[in-house]
């Protein structure tokens, strides 16, 4: 019978990865620790040290935030126009 796979969340795999960045404890007494494979470790500690630099490259993420909130209240008058319109057309055709 198998068993059921587990899903961690961020959370819990960002702490299992900053251990092992630590190095104070091996792989394998990390592994015997959080219950996971050390491979998985592995794997966790090179997405974290790749997404890093992402990090500190905070500028052009608040820039992308006030832009997709113009477009998104752009988007919502351009519903309520076609709203307006529809609810106008419906009147005048008489349904």
């Amino acid at each position: 019978m198998k068993r059921a796979r587990k899903k961690h969340n961020a959370g819990f795999k960002a702490k299992v990865a900053l251990a092992a960045v630590r190095g104070d404890r091996t792989i394998a007494e990390l592994a015997s620790e959080f219950g996971v494979h050390p491979n998985q470790i592995y794997n966790w500690k090179k997405q974290l040290l790749d997404g890093a630099a992402s990090v500190f490259e905070g500028g052009s993420a608040a820039a992308d935030g006030t832009a997709s909130e113009g477009q998104i209240d752009l988007l919502y008058r351009q519903i309520g126009q076609l709203k307006v319109e529809n609810d106008f057309l419906a009147r005048k055709l008489g349904k």
